[in-house]
Protein backbone atom coordinates (compact mmCIF):
# COMPACT_ATOMS: atom_id res chain seq x y z
CA UNK A 1 0.00 0.00 0.00
CA UNK A 2 1.59 3.56 -1.18
CA UNK A 3 -0.83 6.36 0.20
CA UNK A 4 -0.01 9.64 -0.75
CA UNK A 5 -0.93 13.33 0.24
CA UNK A 6 -3.19 14.52 4.00
CA UNK A 7 -3.66 12.44 6.78
CA UNK A 8 -7.51 12.43 5.37
CA UNK A 9 -6.02 9.97 2.79
CA UNK A 10 -3.74 7.72 5.57
CA UNK A 11 -6.99 7.02 7.27
CA UNK A 12 -8.26 5.66 4.41
CA UNK A 13 -5.70 3.63 3.35
CA UNK A 14 -5.46 2.09 7.01
CA UNK A 15 -9.10 1.40 6.56
CA UNK A 16 -8.45 -0.44 2.92
CA UNK A 17 -6.29 -2.77 4.71
CA UNK A 18 -8.71 -3.75 7.40
CA UNK A 19 -11.16 -4.84 4.61
CA UNK A 20 -8.33 -7.49 3.35
CA UNK A 21 -8.42 -10.28 5.82
CA UNK A 22 -5.08 -11.30 7.16
CA UNK A 23 -5.36 -14.72 6.71
CA UNK A 24 -5.52 -14.24 3.26
CA UNK A 25 -3.14 -10.90 2.81
CA UNK A 26 0.31 -10.33 3.88
CA UNK A 27 1.46 -6.33 3.87
CA UNK A 28 4.82 -5.79 2.67
CA UNK A 29 7.11 -2.42 2.54
CA UNK A 30 8.62 -3.64 -0.79
CA UNK A 31 7.47 -3.28 -3.62
CA UNK A 32 9.45 -5.64 -5.28
CA UNK A 33 7.25 -8.11 -3.67
CA UNK A 34 4.48 -7.28 -3.57
CA UNK A 35 1.65 -9.42 -5.60
CA UNK A 36 -0.77 -6.69 -5.34
CA UNK A 37 0.01 -2.83 -4.95
CA UNK A 38 -2.41 -0.30 -4.52
CA UNK A 39 -1.41 3.26 -4.81
CA UNK A 40 -3.81 5.90 -2.80
CA UNK A 41 -3.35 8.83 -4.98
CA UNK A 42 -4.04 12.92 -3.97
CA UNK A 43 -5.67 15.19 -6.46
CA UNK A 44 -5.93 17.97 -4.74
CA UNK A 45 -3.20 20.26 -6.70
CA UNK A 46 -1.54 19.91 -9.39
CA UNK A 47 2.11 18.98 -7.50
CA UNK A 48 0.01 16.17 -5.58
CA UNK A 49 -1.20 15.20 -9.10
CA UNK A 50 2.48 15.05 -10.48
CA UNK A 51 3.51 12.97 -7.86
CA UNK A 52 1.02 10.52 -7.83
CA UNK A 53 1.04 9.90 -11.69
CA UNK A 54 4.98 9.43 -10.84
CA UNK A 55 4.33 7.32 -8.33
CA UNK A 56 2.38 5.30 -10.29
CA UNK A 57 4.22 4.92 -13.50
CA UNK A 58 7.25 3.37 -10.88
CA UNK A 59 4.56 0.80 -9.80
CA UNK A 60 3.96 0.16 -13.57
CA UNK A 61 7.74 -0.78 -13.52
CA UNK A 62 7.01 -3.35 -10.54
CA UNK A 63 4.03 -4.91 -12.26
CA UNK A 64 6.53 -6.01 -15.75
CA UNK A 65 9.67 -6.54 -13.54
CA UNK A 66 8.45 -7.64 -10.04
CA UNK A 67 6.38 -10.09 -8.35
CA UNK A 68 3.06 -7.78 -8.79
CA UNK A 69 0.38 -9.33 -10.83
CA UNK A 70 -2.41 -6.42 -9.74
CA UNK A 71 -2.17 -3.17 -9.89
CA UNK A 72 -5.19 -0.99 -8.00
CA UNK A 73 -5.04 3.02 -7.73
CA UNK A 74 -7.56 4.46 -5.64
CA UNK A 75 -8.04 7.94 -3.80
CA UNK A 76 -8.61 11.39 -5.48
CA UNK A 77 -6.89 10.91 -8.96
CA UNK A 78 -9.04 8.10 -9.62
CA UNK A 79 -12.13 9.67 -8.51
CA UNK A 80 -11.43 12.54 -10.94
CA UNK A 81 -9.68 11.37 -13.68
CA UNK A 82 -11.57 7.30 -13.58
CA UNK A 83 -11.86 7.26 -17.73
CA UNK A 84 -9.04 9.17 -18.70
CA UNK A 85 -6.58 7.13 -16.21
CA UNK A 86 -8.18 3.58 -17.88
CA UNK A 87 -7.46 4.99 -21.38
CA UNK A 88 -3.92 6.08 -21.08
CA UNK A 89 -2.62 4.00 -18.43
CA UNK A 90 -3.71 0.28 -19.69
CA UNK A 91 -1.63 -1.55 -16.54
CA UNK A 92 -3.96 -0.64 -14.00
CA UNK A 93 -6.36 -3.27 -13.36
CA UNK A 94 -8.40 -1.54 -11.09
CA UNK A 95 -9.55 1.90 -10.48
CA UNK A 96 -11.56 2.67 -7.06
CA UNK A 97 -13.15 6.05 -6.50
CA UNK A 98 -12.91 8.03 -2.69
CA UNK A 99 -16.14 6.30 -1.74
CA UNK A 100 -15.89 2.88 -2.79
CA UNK A 101 -13.16 1.64 0.04
CA UNK A 102 -15.51 -0.66 1.14
CA UNK A 103 -15.04 -2.58 -1.94
CA UNK A 104 -11.85 -2.92 -2.38
CA UNK A 105 -12.22 -6.93 -1.16
CA UNK A 106 -14.47 -7.50 -3.28
CA UNK A 107 -13.23 -6.06 -6.50
CA UNK A 108 -10.19 -7.91 -5.83
CA UNK A 109 -11.97 -10.95 -6.17
CA UNK A 110 -13.79 -10.70 -9.09
CA UNK A 111 -10.79 -9.49 -10.61
CA UNK A 112 -9.11 -13.00 -9.82
CA UNK A 113 -12.17 -14.82 -11.01
CA UNK A 114 -11.70 -12.93 -14.65
CA UNK A 115 -14.54 -10.28 -14.46
CA UNK A 116 -14.65 -6.65 -15.97
CA UNK A 117 -14.18 -4.81 -12.46
CA UNK A 118 -12.03 -2.34 -13.69
CA UNK A 119 -13.73 0.83 -12.64
CA UNK A 120 -15.88 1.67 -9.28
CA UNK A 121 -15.97 5.24 -9.01
CA UNK A 122 -19.50 6.57 -7.92
CA UNK A 123 -20.63 9.36 -5.39
CA UNK A 124 -18.53 9.78 -2.35
CA UNK A 125 -21.10 9.12 0.22
CA UNK A 126 -19.01 6.30 2.76
CA UNK A 127 -18.01 7.29 5.90
CA UNK A 128 -16.10 4.87 8.13
CA UNK A 129 -16.79 4.79 11.91
CA UNK A 130 -15.82 3.10 15.27
CA UNK A 131 -16.76 -0.50 14.00
CA UNK A 132 -14.72 -0.67 10.53
CA UNK A 133 -11.72 -2.99 10.64
CA UNK A 134 -8.04 -0.90 10.25
CA UNK A 135 -4.72 -1.82 10.04
CA UNK A 136 -2.35 1.27 11.40
CA UNK A 137 0.35 2.16 9.81
CA UNK A 138 1.18 4.92 12.24
CA UNK A 139 3.65 4.00 15.25
CA UNK A 140 1.27 2.94 18.06
CA UNK A 141 1.65 6.22 20.14
CA UNK A 142 0.25 8.63 18.03
CA UNK A 143 -2.94 8.04 15.46
CA UNK A 144 -5.31 10.05 13.26
CA UNK A 145 -9.16 9.79 13.49
CA UNK A 146 -11.04 10.93 10.84
CA UNK A 147 -14.25 12.62 12.43
CA UNK A 148 -16.24 13.83 9.32
CA UNK A 149 -15.52 13.44 5.34
CA UNK A 150 -16.20 15.89 2.50
CA UNK A 151 -17.12 19.68 2.86
CA UNK A 152 -19.42 22.44 2.24
CA UNK A 153 -17.31 25.45 2.12
CA UNK A 154 -17.03 25.86 -1.52
CA UNK A 155 -14.19 27.54 -2.06
CA UNK A 156 -13.57 28.39 -5.27
CA UNK A 157 -10.37 27.56 -5.40
CA UNK A 158 -11.39 23.88 -4.29
CA UNK A 159 -11.78 20.52 -5.79
CA UNK A 160 -12.47 18.88 -3.12
CA UNK A 161 -16.19 18.96 -2.69
CA UNK A 162 -16.07 17.08 -5.74
CA UNK A 163 -13.49 14.64 -4.79
CA UNK A 164 -15.15 13.84 -1.41
CA UNK A 165 -18.46 15.16 -1.71
CA UNK A 166 -20.38 17.34 0.87
CA UNK A 167 -20.09 17.26 4.39
CA UNK A 168 -20.38 14.08 6.37
CA UNK A 169 -20.05 13.80 10.05
CA UNK A 170 -19.86 10.69 12.42
CA UNK A 171 -21.72 10.65 15.28
CA UNK A 172 -19.95 11.59 19.14
CA UNK A 173 -20.46 8.05 20.23
CA UNK A 174 -18.54 6.26 17.02
CA UNK A 175 -15.68 8.65 17.59
CA UNK A 176 -15.67 8.24 21.32
CA UNK A 177 -15.66 4.12 20.69
CA UNK A 178 -12.80 4.82 18.06
CA UNK A 179 -10.56 6.46 20.77
CA UNK A 180 -11.35 4.77 23.25
CA UNK A 181 -9.71 1.62 21.44
CA UNK A 182 -7.20 3.47 20.10
CA UNK A 183 -5.80 4.71 23.35
CA UNK A 184 -6.24 1.06 25.22
CA UNK A 185 -4.33 0.37 22.41
CA UNK A 186 -1.23 2.59 23.24
CA UNK A 187 -1.99 5.28 21.68
CA UNK A 188 -0.53 8.84 23.59
CA UNK A 189 -1.90 10.82 21.05
CA UNK A 190 -4.87 11.40 18.83
CA UNK A 191 -5.42 14.02 15.83
CA UNK A 192 -8.93 15.39 15.26
CA UNK A 193 -9.06 15.31 11.64
CA UNK A 194 -11.41 16.57 8.40
CA UNK A 195 -11.87 18.68 5.90
CA UNK A 196 -13.44 21.26 8.77
CA UNK A 197 -13.41 20.09 11.88
CA UNK A 198 -15.27 23.03 13.13
CA UNK A 199 -18.38 21.93 10.69
CA UNK A 200 -18.65 18.46 12.55
CA UNK A 201 -21.86 17.56 13.49
CA UNK A 202 -23.48 20.25 11.28
CA UNK A 203 -25.39 18.41 9.12
CA UNK A 204 -26.52 15.73 11.48
CA UNK A 205 -29.36 17.63 13.13
CA UNK A 206 -28.94 15.87 16.41
CA UNK A 207 -26.78 18.81 18.69
CA UNK A 208 -23.45 16.92 17.92
CA UNK A 209 -20.67 19.43 17.90
CA UNK A 210 -16.87 19.63 17.92
CA UNK A 211 -17.03 21.51 21.89
CA UNK A 212 -19.39 18.43 22.39
CA UNK A 213 -17.27 15.79 21.27
CA UNK A 214 -14.42 17.41 22.71
CA UNK A 215 -16.52 17.43 26.44
CA UNK A 216 -16.69 13.43 25.99
CA UNK A 217 -13.10 12.54 24.56
CA UNK A 218 -11.46 14.34 27.37
CA UNK A 219 -13.07 11.94 30.02
CA UNK A 220 -10.91 9.00 28.36
CA UNK A 221 -8.51 8.72 31.23
CA UNK A 222 -5.46 6.98 29.65
CA UNK A 223 -5.96 9.46 26.58
CA UNK A 224 -2.60 12.03 27.00
CA UNK A 225 -2.52 14.44 24.03
CA UNK A 226 -5.97 15.61 21.89
CA UNK A 227 -4.83 18.02 18.97
CA UNK A 228 -6.96 19.51 15.91
CA UNK A 229 -6.16 20.07 12.51
CA UNK A 230 -7.57 21.83 10.64
CA UNK A 231 -10.50 24.34 11.92
CA UNK A 232 -11.56 26.72 9.63
CA UNK A 233 -11.54 30.32 10.97
CA UNK A 234 -15.27 31.20 10.53
CA UNK A 235 -16.00 27.87 12.92
CA UNK A 236 -13.70 28.95 16.33
CA UNK A 237 -16.00 29.74 18.65
CA UNK A 238 -15.69 31.36 22.20
CA UNK A 239 -16.76 28.31 23.28
CA UNK A 240 -13.99 25.95 21.78
CA UNK A 241 -11.48 28.40 22.49
CA UNK A 242 -12.05 27.95 26.55
CA UNK A 243 -12.02 24.48 25.74
CA UNK A 244 -8.61 24.60 24.18
CA UNK A 245 -7.69 26.92 26.86
CA UNK A 246 -8.76 25.15 29.84
CA UNK A 247 -8.85 20.69 29.52
CA UNK A 248 -5.02 19.73 29.72
CA UNK A 249 -5.39 17.07 27.20
CA UNK A 250 -6.48 19.02 24.42
CA UNK A 251 -3.17 20.50 22.98
CA UNK A 252 -2.69 24.64 23.17
CA UNK A 253 -2.23 24.15 19.42
CA UNK A 254 -5.09 25.15 16.49
CA UNK A 255 -4.07 24.59 12.50
CA UNK A 256 -6.25 27.50 11.36
CA UNK A 257 -5.98 27.57 7.43
CA UNK A 258 -6.56 31.21 6.63
CA UNK A 259 -5.28 31.49 3.00
CA UNK A 260 -5.03 35.16 2.55
CA UNK A 261 -5.26 38.40 4.90
CA UNK A 262 -6.44 40.85 2.13
CA UNK A 263 -10.18 41.19 2.00
CA UNK A 264 -10.55 41.36 -2.04
CA UNK A 265 -8.65 38.32 -2.27
CA UNK A 266 -10.29 36.76 0.36
CA UNK A 267 -13.89 37.53 -1.42
CA UNK A 268 -12.66 36.42 -4.82
CA UNK A 269 -11.49 33.10 -2.98
CA UNK A 270 -15.23 32.53 -1.55
CA UNK A 271 -13.90 32.48 2.21
CA UNK A 272 -16.75 33.43 4.94
CA UNK A 273 -14.34 35.78 6.80
CA UNK A 274 -12.06 39.18 6.21
CA UNK A 275 -9.18 40.93 7.93
CA UNK A 276 -11.28 42.20 10.81
CA UNK A 277 -12.57 39.13 11.78
CA UNK A 278 -8.94 37.28 11.37
CA UNK A 279 -7.20 39.57 13.28
CA UNK A 280 -10.16 39.62 16.12
CA UNK A 281 -9.55 35.60 15.96
CA UNK A 282 -6.19 36.44 16.27
CA UNK A 283 -6.23 38.44 19.10
CA UNK A 284 -9.05 36.51 21.03
CA UNK A 285 -6.88 33.29 20.79
CA UNK A 286 -3.68 34.43 21.97
CA UNK A 287 -5.42 36.76 24.78
CA UNK A 288 -7.00 33.60 26.26
CA UNK A 289 -4.48 30.98 25.68
CA UNK A 290 -1.43 32.74 26.11
CA UNK A 291 1.07 29.80 25.34
CA UNK A 292 -0.64 28.65 21.95
CA UNK A 293 0.81 27.60 18.84
CA UNK A 294 -0.78 28.72 15.89
CA UNK A 295 -0.05 27.06 12.42
CA UNK A 296 -1.67 28.51 9.39
CA UNK A 297 -1.35 27.89 5.59
CA UNK A 298 -1.75 30.36 3.29
CA UNK A 299 -2.32 30.90 -1.32
CA UNK A 300 -0.05 32.79 -2.98
CA UNK A 301 -0.67 33.84 -6.96
CA UNK A 302 -4.31 33.36 -6.74
CA UNK A 303 -6.14 35.41 -9.92
CA UNK A 304 -5.92 39.06 -9.34
CA UNK A 305 -3.75 39.42 -6.73
CA UNK A 306 -1.88 42.17 -7.13
CA UNK A 307 1.85 43.14 -5.89
CA UNK A 308 -0.22 45.69 -3.34
CA UNK A 309 -2.10 42.68 -2.07
CA UNK A 310 0.60 40.02 -1.46
CA UNK A 311 2.92 42.92 -0.03
CA UNK A 312 -0.12 43.26 2.39
CA UNK A 313 0.43 39.41 3.08
CA UNK A 314 3.91 39.45 3.69
CA UNK A 315 3.18 42.53 5.73
CA UNK A 316 0.94 40.38 8.32
CA UNK A 317 3.32 37.22 8.12
CA UNK A 318 6.36 39.54 9.01
CA UNK A 319 3.93 40.72 12.01
CA UNK A 320 5.03 37.29 13.98
CA UNK A 321 1.54 35.87 14.99
CA UNK A 322 2.19 32.11 13.62
CA UNK A 323 4.51 30.13 14.97
CA UNK A 324 4.07 27.94 11.74
CA UNK A 325 2.98 28.54 8.06
CA UNK A 326 2.66 26.77 5.18
CA UNK A 327 2.45 28.11 1.71
CA UNK A 328 0.83 27.26 -1.28
CA UNK A 329 1.07 28.43 -4.79
CA UNK A 330 -2.23 28.47 -6.32
CA UNK A 331 -3.21 26.05 -8.81
CA UNK A 332 -5.60 26.10 -11.05
CA UNK A 333 -7.93 23.20 -11.39
CA UNK A 334 -10.05 22.18 -13.40
CA UNK A 335 -14.04 22.79 -12.86
CA UNK A 336 -13.37 25.55 -10.03
CA UNK A 337 -14.63 28.89 -10.39
CA UNK A 338 -11.26 30.30 -9.84
CA UNK A 339 -10.16 28.16 -12.57
CA UNK A 340 -12.10 30.74 -14.97
CA UNK A 341 -10.71 33.99 -13.26
CA UNK A 342 -9.26 36.81 -15.16
CA UNK A 343 -5.71 38.06 -14.45
CA UNK A 344 -4.39 34.51 -13.96
CA UNK A 345 -0.64 35.21 -12.27
CA UNK A 346 2.34 33.71 -14.19
CA UNK A 347 4.28 31.03 -12.67
CA UNK A 348 7.72 33.09 -12.21
CA UNK A 349 5.82 35.46 -9.70
CA UNK A 350 3.94 32.35 -7.68
CA UNK A 351 7.37 31.44 -7.37
CA UNK A 352 9.16 34.46 -6.19
CA UNK A 353 5.95 34.87 -3.65
CA UNK A 354 6.14 31.84 -2.36
CA UNK A 355 9.79 32.03 -1.75
CA UNK A 356 9.13 35.58 -0.37
CA UNK A 357 6.86 34.65 2.49
CA UNK A 358 8.51 31.46 3.27
CA UNK A 359 11.79 32.96 4.13
CA UNK A 360 9.69 35.66 6.14
CA UNK A 361 7.84 33.21 7.92
CA UNK A 362 11.44 31.37 8.75
CA UNK A 363 12.15 33.92 10.41
CA UNK A 364 9.67 34.56 12.32
CA UNK A 365 9.77 30.73 13.62
CA UNK A 366 13.77 31.01 14.57
CA UNK A 367 13.08 33.87 16.75
CA UNK A 368 9.35 31.71 18.16
CA UNK A 369 11.83 28.70 18.79
CA UNK A 370 14.25 30.39 20.21
CA UNK A 371 12.20 32.29 22.94
CA UNK A 372 11.55 28.78 24.29
CA UNK A 373 15.00 27.93 25.12
CA UNK A 374 15.65 27.35 29.13
CA UNK A 375 11.42 26.09 29.23
CA UNK A 376 10.36 22.96 29.93
CA UNK A 377 7.98 21.01 27.72
CA UNK A 378 6.34 17.55 27.66
CA UNK A 379 8.24 15.86 24.79
CA UNK A 380 6.96 12.56 22.99
CA UNK A 381 9.56 10.18 22.27
CA UNK A 382 9.96 8.73 18.90
CA UNK A 383 12.96 6.84 18.92
CA UNK A 384 16.36 7.39 17.61
CA UNK A 385 16.93 10.54 15.23
CA UNK A 386 17.25 9.62 11.22
CA UNK A 387 20.03 11.99 11.43
CA UNK A 388 22.14 9.61 14.18
CA UNK A 389 21.08 6.69 16.64
CA UNK A 390 23.17 9.21 19.11
CA UNK A 391 20.57 10.83 19.88
CA UNK A 392 16.57 10.49 20.49
CA UNK A 393 14.27 12.51 18.89
CA UNK A 394 10.46 13.28 19.35
CA UNK A 395 8.07 16.04 19.17
CA UNK A 396 6.97 18.97 21.87
CA UNK A 397 3.51 19.20 22.36
CA UNK A 398 3.75 22.23 19.85
CA UNK A 399 4.56 19.95 16.45
CA UNK A 400 2.12 18.05 15.04
CA UNK A 401 3.30 14.92 13.25
CA UNK A 402 4.63 15.54 9.75
CA UNK A 403 4.88 19.09 9.52
CA UNK A 404 5.90 20.63 12.18
CA UNK A 405 9.80 19.60 13.05
CA UNK A 406 10.77 17.65 15.37
CA UNK A 407 13.09 17.96 19.01
CA UNK A 408 16.73 16.55 19.15
CA UNK A 409 17.15 14.96 22.66
CA UNK A 410 20.83 15.11 23.70
CA UNK A 411 20.76 14.03 27.36
CA UNK A 412 18.10 11.07 29.13
CA UNK A 413 16.83 8.42 28.40
CA UNK A 414 13.15 7.36 27.36
CA UNK A 415 11.10 4.60 26.06
CA UNK A 416 9.36 5.11 22.82
CA UNK A 417 6.02 6.80 22.73
CA UNK A 418 6.18 7.81 26.50
CA UNK A 419 5.89 11.57 27.08
CA UNK A 420 8.18 13.20 29.14
CA UNK A 421 9.17 16.58 30.09
CA UNK A 422 12.65 18.08 28.23
CA UNK A 423 14.50 21.26 28.96
CA UNK A 424 14.99 23.68 25.54
CA UNK A 425 18.72 24.22 25.00
CA UNK A 426 18.96 25.28 21.55
CA UNK A 427 16.65 25.89 18.65
CA UNK A 428 16.75 26.22 14.71
CA UNK A 429 13.90 27.39 12.33
CA UNK A 430 11.67 24.75 12.47
CA UNK A 431 13.73 22.30 15.12
CA UNK A 432 14.13 22.10 18.82
CA UNK A 433 17.05 20.60 20.96
CA UNK A 434 16.84 19.24 24.67
CA UNK A 435 17.69 17.53 27.42
CA UNK A 436 15.12 15.39 29.81
CA UNK A 437 14.60 16.50 32.82
CA UNK A 438 13.86 14.51 36.23
CA UNK A 439 10.26 15.04 36.68
CA UNK A 440 11.41 15.93 40.39
CA UNK A 441 13.80 18.39 39.58
CA UNK A 442 11.16 20.37 37.66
Amino acid sequence: MISLGCAKNLVDAEVMLGYLPQDRFEITTDEAQADIIIVNTCGFISDAKEESVETLLEAIEYKKSGNCTLLVVTGCLSQRYAEDMAKELPEVDILLGTGDVPRILELIEAHDRGEDVRQSVGLPQYLYDHTTPRVASSPFYSTYVKIAEGCNNLCSYCIIPQLRGPLRSRSIASVVAEVERLVAAGAQEVNLIAQDITAFGADRHDGASLEGLLRELVKISELRWLRLLYAYPDGISDELIELVATEEKICSYFDVPLQHIDDRVLARMNRRVGEDTIRDLIHRMRQRIPDLTLRTSFIVGFPGETDAEFAKLLAFVEEGHFDRVGVFRYSREEDTPAASLPDQVPEGVKKSRYNKLMKAQQRVSFRRNRALIGRVEPVLVEGYSEETELLLSGRSIRQAPDVDGQVYITAGQADVGQIVPLRITDSSEYDLIGEIVDESDE
